[in-house]
């Protein structure tokens, strides 16, 4: 089964972010193996039936996260990680996040429970497999 990116019309996630979000978690979960190959941009833009500059706003987004990688005349392909973090300093760097949600939530009045329920929905949505 190819790797497919579906595009929610609505959503409050800008469509390039979707692009992004999609292809960092098939990057993350084993779906798309280093050295497959991803479509054109144009090629997306087309299946997606978006503009080109969308697709290539969130390409640009992951080489520069080390996502994926341009060979030169074939393409963009996924790439190989070249940092590999231990548990502690993932945890460190989601800590930083943390750290600047709680203070955002304190900062707008939002209570703690809302946040709470937010980030179980945001898992939710992240581990539902794609509907065909």
């Amino acid at each position: 089964m190819a790797f497919t990116i579906r595009i929610v019309a609505g959503s409050t996630s800008p469509i390039y972010r979707q692009i992004v979000d999609q292809i960092t978690r098939g990057v993350a979960s084993g779906e798309l193996s280093v050295g497959v190959s991803v479509p054109s941009v144009r090629q997306l833009a087309r299946e997606l039936v978006i503009n080109p500059n969308t697709v290539a706003k969130a390409y640009a987004e992951l080489v520069d996260r080390g996502f994926l990688e341009t060979q030169a005349g074939k393409g963009y392909f996924v790439a190989k990680r070249r940092q590999v973090y231990t548990k502690a300093e993932r945890l460190r760097r989601i800590d930083e996040y943390i750290e600047q949600l709680v203070n955002q939530a304190v900062t707008l009045d939002i209570e703690r429970e809302v946040i709470v329920q937010r980030l179980q929905e945001r898992f939710e949505n992240n581990l539902k497999p794609a509907s065909d």
